[in-house]
């Protein structure tokens, strides 16, 4: 696939994903963790704009000079930008404005693409690769606004739960791995340097926590028990009163999550999901197991199937060695939140298609769970 045709296939496929979507949708925000999906949108555009046309297009004008405010996310050598908190506020542009912004900037970055350099098309590839970062977090952010609505609205179905057949666990001999990315296609720079690691004797589960086993967690006390817990987890339990997953209830005896198809009732022996870092390991305590490490789950990987979820790993986000941050803005892509994260390795059932492989560095902190996120043991030999 060209350059041109991946672009028009990432830029179509995010207005796809929000084809049910009704106007008000547009504008959720109901925590300022998420973004509303007007907001997705539009950034996306921006960045293109900001990153490639702007410096690389001779003669192009800007749509509207307050869209670098509006709808800059975390560059701050950009200058001022919207509150994350606010940006369900954004009622002007409209929705119709910000998809004219989308076809301006299409048609400009087309224009663009035909004669483009090699540094031109490196950047807009980064560029698809941003935006098909955004098509996830469009869904996963989209899904906790409409959870809060009690009419459990359903706008598609993305196969968020399905049956996981049990697998053996998978034991990996002592010894110095290759770690990082090694090919030639694209990859963000925090995967980059491949270097060497000295792994202990480990085995990883072939599987991913199931429900039913989580619930069987549950039960037993696993979220009233502070001796499964980090402390700073512990703090956040108490402090949120969490009894379950995200998106679990409890009603009429029986036990629902809320899906971006509407409420389900839960499929047990499909892989759990929206737990965080601290209900991982609290999990994985109370199993008398742990959670591998990102170089122990990439070197691993190979042996087991991975997709649905992403999967914490007893990891600090941290770089690798000889990683430099890259001069001007873009360097703000990864580097600065190399701190107080944790890292999660795979991909989800929300993940484009072509936007995963095994050195690839999520990264959140381990409060967080409205992503896709799963559970895969390992233990030490």
């Amino acid at each position: 696939m060209s350059i041109y045709e991946q672009f028009k296939h990432v830029r179509n496929h995010t207005l796809f994903l929000c084809k049910n979507l009704i106007t008000e949708d547009f504008s959720l925000q109901a925590s300022e963790e998420v973004s509303p999906p007007k907001w997705h949108l539009a950034h996306t555009t921006w960045f293109f704009e900001q990153f490639i046309l702007i410096p690389f297009l001779k003669g192009y004008h800007v749509k509207h000079p307050q869209f670098n405010f509006l709808f800059n996310s975390y560059y701050n050598s950009l200058g001022n930008r919207t509150a994350r908190n606010q940006r369900g506020l954004m009622t002007r542009p409209s929705v119709s404005e910000v998809l004219d912004y989308r076809e301006y900037v299409n048609e400009a970055m087309e224009a663009l693409i035909i004669n483009g350099e090699s540094e031109v098309l490196e950047l807009i590839t980064l560029g698809l690769n941003h935006e098909q970062q955004h098509q996830e977090l469009l869904l996963t952010d989209l899904k906790f606004s409409l959870w809060h609505n009690p009419l459990d609205p359903s706008v598609m179905d993305i196969g968020e739960y399905l049956e996981i057949k049990p697998s053996p666990w998978i034991e990996i001999e002592e010894g110095v791995y290759k770690v990082g990315y090694q090919g030639n296609g694209f990859c963000f720079d925090n995967e980059l340097n491949p270097h060497k690691v000295y792994l202990n004797p480990f085995k990883i589960s072939g599987t991913l926590v199931s429900n039913l086993e989580f619930l069987e967690f549950m039960e037993d006390g696993g979220y009233e028990n502070p001796i499964f817990w980090h402390d700073e987890g512990w703090f956040w339990l108490k402090s949120q009163t969490i009894k379950a997953p995200l998106y679990w209830e409890y009603k009429d005896g029986k036990w629902s999550y809320y899906t971006l198809f509407g409420r389900k009732e839960i499929m047990w022996e499909a892989p759990v999901s929206h737990v965080n870092f601290y209900e991982a390991a609290a999990f994985a305590t109370w199993k008398g197991k742990r959670l591998p490490t990102e170089f122990e789950w990439e070197v691993a990987q190979k042996e087991f199937q991975w997709g649905s979820r992403w999967e914490w790993c007893n990891s600090a986000y941290l770089p690798y060695p000889g990683f430099k941050i890259a001069p001007g803005a873009l360097g703000e892509y990864n580097g600065k939140f190399m701190i107080n994260q944790m890292v999660l390795r795979g991909s989800s059932v929300a993940t484009p298609e072509n936007h995963s492989r095994p050195s690839y560095r999520n990264f959140f902190h381990p409060q967080f769970r409205w992503q896709f996120m799963g559970i895969r043991l390992a233990e030490s030999i």
